[in-house]
């Protein structure tokens, strides 16, 4: 241990309570660390003299409540809790560990010092010498009322459109998005099709320079986040009337800039010369969001979250608590990913988690029992979320409630979920609680879903556990059309959620056309789009690793 620790004034001070813990019994029996025996006598003189005092005196004080039993008395005085009862039945201060905190911890002892750690009798006692404890004013912190979140804008870059709202009527037509993968040759994979974004321009969004220098799922990223502000209303002079400070961004990306660092990779080849200079910056998840704030200058909470296929409803979860906190009133949130290129593609066929489906607009087919993987998607979605009277003094058209969430772990597999879906129940179950919304209420999921075997199983019978057969409830995957964004996935979902709240419209679920056994249809959409009164709607999102995360909109009122 350090000197300076030993000789700080705590350890001093323990080292003192260590010393007098046999106030009244064997004074022969002090440390040899106090010198000779002179110096030893006088020591024991002095300390008879406070102990009689002590002794004389009503017990009252910081320094008369430790005559009692002595490490019980130390403790209760000064660090605010007793020993619990393994201590008295133990070796006293050696049992726990207490000597190792001022030498080894293999510190051998002998009868004498045993017992001199042995508990005090009743009416023994013990007196240390410390400074009256000087009382610290704790001030409480004052009441505040609940301040509710709302969604005031949202942007989206998909294989199904670039605009929430062609983007959800696509969905409510049954249109998929899935389609032959075009951006390389992919004929030495066994799957060759994907939810790719065939047109895709930055143009009016993200400045030309960067726009060649930035890998996809930042411009996916910046786009999206600037057409939420559009969308939200938020022009330049309601730009220069928010207080920066309280204004951050929360996007974050499953997988990152994959592009940018397989090109730094295959330049690498050839000499470190030919590297991107920007190759590590523009790799990393975080630069999107940090990007997106330098272009605005909001100066409020600014990170990014990763959680495989959970990460956009961990950002949006996270943000809406940002703002229930009080830390900021503005918050742009949600997920981006880009990862349809050779190592992306190659990486998920080696994991055996794609489907091999050769005909694209069919391959994706959740709860189907012909469903063999998932399809790969890209793009972006971001919510901006808002202060609820923030975006009512600004005037802010307000499209639902974002009324609270929750993220469990299933702590089982990298890629399995857990046998009886123990993770994704408590996880809904907390976001319900969390909410203060009752599973009555929820009346429609938008199911993570991704058409994989396990996955679609596990989950719905999770939600069986959670809602029972109720007759309200309606339930689809959008990723049937969309293909599975990744990190992107969630927010993605969530603008479909808030958009459901919109219109009164729940979209299909396309290719459910032989249900898994024990699949009940009724409770899921079927191949047409359904109205639907929307009275809460729950979003979930899983990840590899199993990171599991659910949130709830609903109508604002």
């Amino acid at each position: 241990m350090d000197a300076s620790c030993v000789t700080s004034p705590l350890c001093t001070w323990l080292v003192a309570a260590c010393m007098s813990v046999t106030c009244g019994a064997d004074h022969s029996a002090c440390p040899s660390m106090f010198g000779s025996s002179k110096r030893q006598s006088k020591w024991a003189r002095g300390r008879r003299r406070v102990l009689s005092k002590c002794s004389s005196e009503p017990r009252t004080g910081s320094i008369s409540s430790l005559c009692g039993s002595s490490i019980q008395g130390l403790m209760s005085s000064c660090l605010a809790f007793e020993p619990c009862h393994e201590y008295y039945s133990s070796n006293g201060l050696s049992s726990l560990g207490f000597y190792s905190l001022f030498g080894s911890k293999n510190v051998h002892l002998n009868r004498r010092q045993r017992r001199l750690n042995r508990p005090p009798r009743s009416g023994e006692a013990m007196a240390v010498a410390v400074q009256p404890a000087k009382e610290v004013a704790t001030r409480k912190k004052p009441l505040t009322k609940q301040r509710r979140v709302v969604v005031t804008g949202m942007g989206v870059v998909t294989p199904l459109g670039h605009e929430p709202d062609a983007f959800y009527n696509n969905l409510l037509e049954g249109v998929s998005g899935i389609s032959e993968i075009e951006a390389f040759d992919c004929a030495q994979f066994p799957t060759r099709i994907a939810g790719e974004i065939k047109s895709f321009s930055t143009d009016g969004w993200v400045a030309p320079k960067l726009s060649k220098r930035m890998d996809k799922f930042m411009l996916y990223l910046l786009t999206a986040g600037k057409k939420a502000l559009a969308d939200g209303g938020i022009t330049e002079d309601v730009m220069n009337d928010l207080d920066k400070a309280k204004c951050g961004v929360l996007i974050g990306s499953a997988m990152g800039g994959m592009k940018v660092f397989n090109d730094a990779i295959e330049a690498l080849r050839v000499s470190y010369k030919k590297m991107n200079p920007f190759c590590v910056p523009f790799a990393t998840t975080n630069m999107g969001s940090a990007m997106l704030a330098m272009d605005l200058g909001w100066m409020g909470p600014n990170y990014s979250i990763s959680t495989a296929c959970a990460t956009s409803n961990f950002c949006i979860l996270n943000a809406a608590n940002h703002i229930t906190r009080g830390e900021a009133d503005v918050m742009l949130c949600g997920g981006s990913d880009a990862a349809i290129i050779p190592i992306g593609l190659g990486g998920f066929v080696a994991c055996r988690a794609l489907s091999q489906n050769s005909d694209p607009t069919k391959a994706s087919r959740p709860w189907d029992i012909n469903r063999d993987g998932f399809v790969m998607g890209e793009g972006a979605g971001v919510l901006l979320l808002e202060e609820l009277e923030h975006a009512k003094r600004r005037g802010a058209n307000i499209y639902a409630e974002f009324l609270g969430g929750s993220f469990t772990c299933d702590a089982y597999h990298m890629t399995e979920p857990h046998p009886d879906g123990a993770g994704i129940i408590l996880c809904i179950e907390k976001a319900l609680a969390q909410s203060g919304v009752s599973r009555e209420d929820v009346n429609y999921i938008n199911a993570h879903a991704t058409s994989t075997p396990a996955g679609d199983l596990k989950e719905y019978q999770a939600l069986i556990a959670c809602f029972g057969q109720n007759p309200q409830l309606k339930v689809n995957s959008t990723k049937s059309m969309t293909g599975h964004l990744l990190g992107a996935a969630g927010a993605v979902e969530a603008v479909a959620a808030v958009q459901a709240i919109r219109t009164g419209w729940v979209h299909p679920n396309v290719n459910l056309e032989n249900p898994d056994q024990g699949v009940n249809t009724n409770m899921l959409v079927g191949s047409k789009k359904e109205r639907l009164d929307i009275k809460a709607v729950l979003s979930n999102s899983f990840g590899f690793g199993g990171h599991n995360s659910s949130i709830i909109f609903a109508p604002y009122k």
